[in-house]
């Protein structure tokens, strides 16, 4: 399903497949792969990706910093370290939000025309679905509102139940 004039798509499948300038890592702050998302892009990228995060002295959290794609159909990784859920108390909004800002700034930044977004911090972070979802939908719209050279947002969800809140929030957020 696509939105903003073609330039949002909402999918299910699996991120590391997707042919596109940038992939979006849900990272840890060391930068040097995990469970989830961030395991399957380490794994799919190969060992290249794992020698030049070693270089990057981590990320804190919100921040989001590049490297090359390596073996990945994407040619870049975007790695953006999402807050762990802690019922909302600790900033958690405004730093999941830095995580979208700040990575698609980063693609702009470096050229990209294209980029695919998983769900930050919705897995072993604990942020709720729906709240992320609508964070995520609201600072995509926003960025694209005020900046038109990235070409395509991909919002790729890991399931199907995912998938289903991305659409029913983007119908919201994003007509």
């Amino acid at each position: 399903m696509s939105y903003l004039n073609g330039r949002v798509e909402i999918i299910e499948g699996d991120i590391t497949k997707l042919e596109v300038d940038a992939i979006v890592n849900a990272a840890n702050k060391s930068l040097l792969g995990g469970g989830g998302v961030d395991g399957a892009i380490h794994r799919a990228a190969g060992p290249e990706l794992l020698e030049e995060t070693r270089t990057l002295g981590g990320c804190e959290t919100g921040e989001a910093k590049i490297t090359k794609g390596y073996r990945l159909p994407a040619k870049h990784v975007i790695h953006t370290v999402g807050p762990v859920w802690h019922g909302g108390e600790k900033n958690e909004d405004e730093l999941l939000a830095n995580c979208y800002r700040n990575s698609l700034k980063l693609a702009v930044e470096n050229g990209l025309k294209t980029i695919a977004f998983p769900a930050i911090s919705t897995g072993a972070y604990g942020f709720p679905i729906e709240r992320a979802t609508r964070i995520a939908l609201e600072q995509i719209r926003a960025f694209l509102e005020k900046d038109d050279s990235i070409q395509r947002v991909i919002c790729c969800c890991f399931g199907k139940r995912d998938y289903e809140i991305y659409r029913r929030i983007a119908d919201e957020v994003l007509t």
